[in-house]
């Protein structure tokens, strides 16, 4: 592991100070149960790691008098998941938390940092593999012409096709969610479906954050009626602390036997947590039943990109994707 100082500020504002600096190279740990592994695969060699800590960072869970659900950073992923008001409200945050990791991994994970995790393709976390544009700019992507049965069928450029691995990122991206972000000169609030980006030529930039910004809450507008008809789905190798093939966040709003209106965001196929809008599109107006969800689904392939080991994702999706809008339409 690459020798480092550990800096514990005393509040966000010594934090963003210490972040913002040109040097020495330095990161921001929480929770740690992604940097830690980083770190000791040598793939993360700061000289500064920056601790985000509870009494740092925000980690309060509240609904407020509008419903809108506001997360602190710092709240775990265990302690989300398990709130009464968030399983009553926002089912698909909470089933998406659950299906995420282990239990011991979300009593120690933080929901900023889940947001800020890196990817799990395997040539990014080999320091051995020199190909890897995520590690190495400029040095290529040995998945797309490797195994790459993991990898992003959506999204994906000639520089980088490693899928996003948050299960929590694409339930929020389903509900709207937005960011708050701090930054030495201020505050701002950037979308989530916004705050990640494709990888393009320049996959190593994963997110729109800015050299010492940091996350300070995530919002997510009331669900209303859309979260009585939602199911976060996740089809995986093993039952449990695996990462998705594919998964599917879909909420509807159902009256009688018609879609008013539909939210629908997928996982473990594209570069970044994917909206599907043209899903969303297909589905609003048509029919609850399972001949709609088919037909809507199939959009969810637009613009897909397989390659040789992952073409499987193709078919995959979209009938993932019709099981998850059959469970949530059938809810009462």
């Amino acid at each position: 592991m690459h020798p480092f100082t550990l800096e514990r500020p005393r509040d966000a504002a010594a934090a963003i100070a210490l972040g913002s600096a040109a040097e020495p190279a330095t990161e921001y740990i929480a929770g740690g149960t992604d940097m830690l592994q980083l770190l000791q695969d040598d793939v993360r060699r700061p000289e500064r790691l920056v601790a985000l800590r509870a009494d740092v960072l925000d980690d309060r869970i509240d609904i407020q008098g509008d419903g809108t659900l506001r997360l602190g950073a710092a709240a775990t992923m265990a302690d989300v998941a398990d709130h009464a008001r968030v399983r009553e409200a926002f089912p698909l945050i909470a089933d998406a938390l659950l299906a995420s990791a282990s239990p011991q991994v979300r009593n120690m994970a933080t929901v900023g940092g889940n947001l800020l995790q890196r990817t799990r393709c395997a040539y990014f976390r080999d320091v051995g593999v020199a190909a890897c544009n995520k590690r190495r700019p400029g040095s290529g992507c040995a998945a797309i012409d490797g195994d790459n049965r993991l990898h992003a069928i959506l999204g994906g450029s000639e520089h980088c096709i490693a899928t996003h691995a948050s299960d929590f990122a694409v339930a929020l991206v389903a509900l709207d969610a937005g960011l708050r972000l701090r930054a030495l000169h201020g505050e701002r609030t950037v979308a989530l479906e916004a705050f990640h980006r494709v990888p393009g030529d320049t996959p190593h930039v994963e997110t729109v954050l800015q050299p010492g910004e940091i996350v300070t809450a995530i919002e997510v507008p009331a669900s209303g009626a859309l979260s009585r008809h939602a199911h976060y789905l996740k089809v995986r190798d093993r039952a449990s602390f695996e990462f998705e093939l594919v998964s599917a966040a879909v909420a509807l709003e159902i009256d009688g036997d018609r879609i008013g209106a539909a939210r629908v965001a997928v996982g473990g196929v594209a570069t970044k947590p994917w909206r599907l809008r043209g899903v969303e599109d297909a589905l609003a107006g048509a029919r609850a039943d399972t001949a709609a969800y088919r037909t809507a689904a199939t959009r969810a392939v637009d613009g897909a990109v397989p390659r040789r080991h992952n073409a499987f994702k193709v078919d995959l999706l979209v009938r993932a994707l019709v099981r998850a809008l059959e469970i949530a339409g059938s809810r009462a």
